[in-house]
Parts: C-alpha cells; structure tokens; sequence
C-alpha cells in the first residue's frame, strides 16, 4: 500500500488510464501547467502532450459538446468542469444528448465521457462555488453518478469510469483533496454501483457520501467511546447505480437508518433512499428514517455562518442521540 493525496491519487489514476489507452485524453480550464483548479492534473500535459491534455476557453457548453462528439467517435475524454455550480451552463449537452443517446441509437453508439467536477462547501467559497448538486444527475436515465470519499475509492472508481462505455458524473469535493489515506500498488479498479460497509456496527445504519462519510466515521468512533453505540457506516460510493442491496442487509441488521448528505433536504438523494428503505424494508424499521442535512439557504461566505449550515459533527452528534433517544 502507498499513502496519498485524494488529489494524488485521481491524478494517478488519469496517467495509469492514458498510458494505458491512446484514445483517453483529457480537457478543461486551466488542466495543463496550471493542473487544474486544485491540482488534480499537474504534470500530465508534460507527459502526454497538449494534444492529450487540452487546455479549453472558458466555455463548458462548449467544450463539453466537443467531447461528447469525440466519445461518439470512439474516443474517451475526462472533462473537467471547474466548480459543479458552473455545469449548468453544459446541461444540454449532460442531460439531453449524452444521457440519452445510446438509448435513442438503439444501443448502437457508445458515450464514454467522463465528466469530472467539484462540489461542496467548507472553503468560504460563497454561493456560486459551494453547492452540492449530485440529485440533478442522480434524477437523469442514462447517467452513471460517482462520488468518491478516499483516495483509494477515488483511484479506483476513476479507473472504472474511464472503462465505462456510459457517460460518468464523477463528483469530488473540494474539502478532500489533501486528505491521505493508503492506496492500493499496482492494477486496480473500483466497481461502479457498489457500496462500501466503512464500519461495522449493530445499533444504527449511518449513510454518507463524499466528505460526510470521514465525518460520519468521526461521529461513529466518538458515540462508540462514550455512548456505547455501535454505528455501521455504509459509504454509498456511487449513487447510481444505486447499491440498494448493501443498505437494506444493514437496515434489516440494525433497524435504525440515519442519513447525512450535504446538500439540503428538499429534493434530495437522502430522500430517495429513505423512499426506498420505506417501501423496502419498513417492516424492519423500528423508527422513521432520519435525514441530516444541509440547512435550506444559499451557502454563506461567512465561515462561521457556512459551518453552521452544513451538517457538522457537533450538530450530527447531538441530532443521532436525540434520535436514539438519549439523553445529550
């Protein structure tokens, strides 16, 4: 095992795949010598080229329609789109043509793109730099939706992607790019549409995605300490495919289910989930599913004011024993 970056990793990740086939090439703002916004692409344009690593005017619908058309062509281009805020500008080309284009050629035509952005909160970035959107994507046919929380799941669910002959939303969060954690050496990947049990536990099922799941696991060892509570983490990994199997084997285990996403509430994949617990495995459940997330308000600039909106650890603390029905 080797110990790297989350950003290290993604960035292993994309040289292993280019050196491994000739039709990945990379594109976005400022991905060559710059290496990206958060450094994800560093020293790629040296290895492979300009024509390899393509650095793009500041134009995502643009950009993005060229790729979609290279990947009908065979290629199997990773964009990245700098700020998940700023994907809308590409929605056309996501959600009306890469999405739905296998489905509407018969299966006859291929779409590997990956798409690579950034989400979440944590860095004061404001409003139009902060938000969590992955329930836009995860609502589309046709669209795979990745959200990686350690550098090994990040390496590996990358690799994956790439290998994908369907379009890939591969999300990062911002506020993980300089965690470290071990990563596998040599051949691998992550399969796509497979959960990860991150802890073991018999008395609760926490979900997390993302950055929620380190907090989460913070959260676990914390109540296992002073409150002899037992919580199974279940990191969802990617959201669609939905790995509906693994929550309900740990429902039907625990009989509790509390889910913590950083997007707000209202429209939100926690409330998927918790939809299907109900519908699924209600009969297991000895109470309501239980959400914590964002609070319902554009992210602030404020430190202070975006910590407090954000599901953190104090709040997630407080909210599970109240739910457990324990005295705080």
């Amino acid at each position: 095992m080797k110990v790297l970056t989350y950003a290290e990793a993604l960035n292993s990740a994309l040289e292993e795949e280019m050196k491994r086939d000739e039709s990945i090439y990379i594109m976005g703002e400022d991905i060559g010598k710059h290496g990206g916004a958060f450094g994800v692409t560093m020293g790629l344009i040296n290895k492979f080229g300009e024509k390899r690593v393509v650095e793009t005017p500041i134009s995502e619908e643009g950009y993005t329609g060229i790729a979609l058309g290279s990947a009908l062509l065979g290629n199997r281009p990773v964009v990245e789109i700098m700020y998940i805020d700023f994907i809308s500008l590409a929605m056309d080309q996501i959600v009306n043509q890469a999405a739905k284009m296998r489905y509407m050629f018969g299966g006859k035509v291929k779409v590997p793109i990956v798409i690579r952005t950034q989400c979440g909160a944590g860095r004061s970035n404001a409003g139009q730099h902060s938000q969590s959107l992955e329930a836009w994507f995860y609502h589309i046919p046709g669209l795979k939706v990745v959200m990686p929380s350690t550098p090994q799941d990040a390496k590996g669910l990358l690799k994956s992607a790439i290998r994908d002959d369907n379009p890939v939303i591969f999300i990062e969060h911002k506020c993980l790019y300089n965690q470290k954690g071990e990563v596998e050496e040599g051949e691998f990947t992550t399969p796509l549409g497979k959960a990860d049990i991150k802890r073991k536990g018999n008395d609760l099922t926490l979900i997390a995605t993302s950055f929620m799941v380190p907090r989460a696991l913070k959260i676990a060892e914390k109540l296992s300490n002073n409150k002899s509570i037992e919580i199974e983490v279940i990191d969802l990994c990617t959201l669609y495919p939905l790995d509906l199997e693994c929550i309900l084997n740990s429902v039907k285990k625990t009989n509790r289910v509390v889910i913590i996403q950083e997007a707000i509430r209202r429209g939100g994949v926690a409330s998927d989930i918790a939809s299907l617990i109900m519908e699924e495995a209600f009969d297991y459940l000895d109470m309501p599913v239980k959400r914590i997330c964002s609070f319902e308000t554009i992210v602030p600039y404020n430190h202070l004011l975006e910590q407090y909106m954000l599901p953190n650890e104090e709040r997630i603390y407080s909210e599970i024993l109240k739910y457990l029905n324990y005295n705080i």
